[in-house]
């Protein structure tokens, strides 16, 4: 293909740059302040754009793409309003290490700094959530910051970056330089440290490994597995890295997350050494920073970072590491471990507390979740892929379900409700084979229920299990904890949620009983479009093991 070219506008080069780097799906919400871009993609068919309800769940669904892929995902929304609700999306991607880049519209040149009709300086609105912020100004510069951006969105700890694209600008025309595609900059382990590494698991009486955060692949996860199996160690995720490690193999320890097991706490508290691969070590993976002394650990700590500035940043490491997890884990796995490994029993032992805490507990009502998501476990296969957003509900898929492979959890580490509903629409639409299921609460399906149009428009094929306690289920559970009986700001009155998503031109069902959920999560899977099924559960049943009742009884 011939790169150079000639007297494009703006938005013809910024597509053509879209192609060069791979791109094959856009997110949008469509805006006045981009339509040169909008054109210019008419003659891009093999770039698929999904259009989308609300910008939220636009940059939502790029950032699923992202962490489904490990490409960028690509999200272009309009300026004022359009980013602004954008942000939910970047601010996940931030915290989930998710590689994202998103295209705001921008205001033309000559109107800015005049509070122009819905100007924003992105660069001072997005520095904190962004990993890099910029205004493309020139038309013959985009090829050198369409580059930049991807780079910076892979390299290191992945993460969003945010373009603004001023609309006079992209109508107008210019002759760009050539470019070519990125390539995604790799870090590896030193044979020293890989040796360094070696001597001192060798030396250990109680290792653990804890391995989670951003640029993981499935090659990535199998070679941490013949890894941690060669040195029969415990693998701890962290939080909402569930499918890193497979739920079922006798090594896996569980997630360290919020509602971590207390034997795993115990665990990792207990532990002389701890391999530290990809998690940055934040305050849901530390249970409030409590598990590790700050600034040093009690445990021999090695920790492997792609980003080295995160590495010591709360935590002092015996031994810090700069590397990708694409190169760490393959490292790893060429290490011999010794003949006698004294730990071995402590894995099995702390394989079992996994074990035992994800049997689930009786809730009140006729509704059992645990039972519900032991027949999921029974009856999904592996490759099975379950998104959700935040609540209480979320406990029921996070804590019990088993997940197998490397991305069949789609959560959001920044804890955003909304989220499990487009993540799991853009999930279906990269692998339509795969069985879809997002869970969301009441609260949490009407921040981004709307996207089940777009669903309905793309034929997207997903279950979404709504869990409907009328009310904001978390806040609840604190409001009664710290304040019993009083209750202000959480109780909803809903619509009726499986004839909604039938007015939407999906299926829908509502369960009120055990019995019936089996026989409607079938239907609704061989339905052929998108479906919903609603689970009528009862207020009473806050949280697993936890009751309104009994919170208030403790008080």
């Amino acid at each position: 293909m011939n790169q150079q070219q000639h007297h494009r506008t703006g938005g013809e080069i910024l597509v053509q740059q879209l192609r060069l780097h791979g791109v094959d799906r856009i997110f949008c919400v469509p805006g006045e302040s981009y339509l040169a871009v909008l054109d210019a993609l008419v003659d891009a068919p093999e770039i698929a754009v999904t259009v989308c309800r609300h910008e939220s769940g636009a940059a939502m669904m790029a950032e699923a793409y992202g962490k489904c892929t490990g490409r960028p995902g690509i999200c272009f929304v309009t300026r004022g309003p359009g980013a602004t609700n954008a942000m939910a999306g970047i601010h996940i991607a931030h915290q989930d290490s998710t590689p994202l880049i998103l295209f705001i519209g921008q205001v033309a040149r000559d109107a800015e700094e005049r509070e122009a009709f819905q100007e924003i300086d992105y660069r001072r609105m997005c520095g904190q959530l962004s990993k890099w912020t910029a205004q493309i100004d020139q038309t013959w510069r985009i090829p050198e910051f369409i580059g930049r951006a991807f780079h910076t969105a892979t390299a290191g700890r992945p993460g969003p970056v945010v373009l603004a694209l001023p609309e006079d600008m992209l109508t107008e025309r210019a002759d760009a330089p050539p470019a070519r595609r990125y390539t995604q900059v790799e870090t590896g382990l030193s044979a020293e440290s890989l040796e360094r590494i070696r001597e001192r698991l060798a030396n250990a009486e109680r290792p653990m490994a804890i391995i989670g955060g951003g640029g993981w692949d499935a090659e990535s996860c199998e070679a941490l597995r013949r890894f941690a199996e060669t040195w029969d160690l415990p693998v701890a995720v962290s939080f909402r890295c569930q499918g890193y490690f497979d739920a079922l193999h006798p090594n896996y320890a569980g997630d360290a997350g919020l509602g971590v097991n207390p034997k795993l706490v115990e665990a990792i508290r207990e532990s002389d050494l701890l391999l530290v691969i990809g998690p940055k070590l934040g305050e849901s993976t530390t249970s409030g920073y409590t598990l590790l002394d700050i600034p040093l650990p009690r445990q021999t700590l090695i920790h492997i970072h792609a980003d080295a500035e995160e590495l010591g940043r709360t935590y002092q490491p015996n031994l810090a590491i700069n590397a990708d997890m694409r190169a760490a884990p393959r490292a790893l796995a060429t290490l011999d471990a010794p003949q006698e490994r004294p730990w071995a029993a402590r894995t099995q032992v702390i394989n079992q507390a996994y074990r035992d805490w994800t049997v689930p507990p009786d809730n009140p009502g006729p509704l059992q979740m645990g039972q519900i998501i032991d027949w999921l476990n029974a009856n999904l296969p592996p490759e099975a892929m379950i998104a959700n957003g935040a609540g209480n509900y979320a406990i029921w898929p996070n804590r019990f379900y088993q997940y197998r492979q490397y991305r069949s959890m789609l959560a959001p580490t920044s804890g955003s409700m909304g989220y499990g509903v487009p993540a799991a629409i853009a999930a279906k639409l990269l692998y339509p084979e795969r069985p879809v299921v997002a869970f969301a609460g009441d609260g949490c399906f009407l921040m981004t229920g709307q996207e089940l149009a777009t669903a309905v428009q793309y034929n997207a094929a997903v279950v979404i299990i709504v869990v409907n306690n009328g009310s904001y289920g978390t806040i609840r559970m604190h409001q009664e904890r710290e304040y019993p009986g009083r209750v202000s700001a959480t109780e909803l009155h809903n619509p009726h949620f499986s004839r909604l998503a039938e007015a939407y031109g999906a299926h829908g069902e509502r369960v009120e009983r055990t019995e019936d959920f089996a026989p409607a999560f079938e239907r609704a899977s061989t339905a052929g479009k998108p479906a919903l099924i609603e689970l009528m559960l009862e207020p009473e049943a806050i949280a697993p093991g936890k009751t309104i009742s009994g919170l208030r009884g403790n008080s």
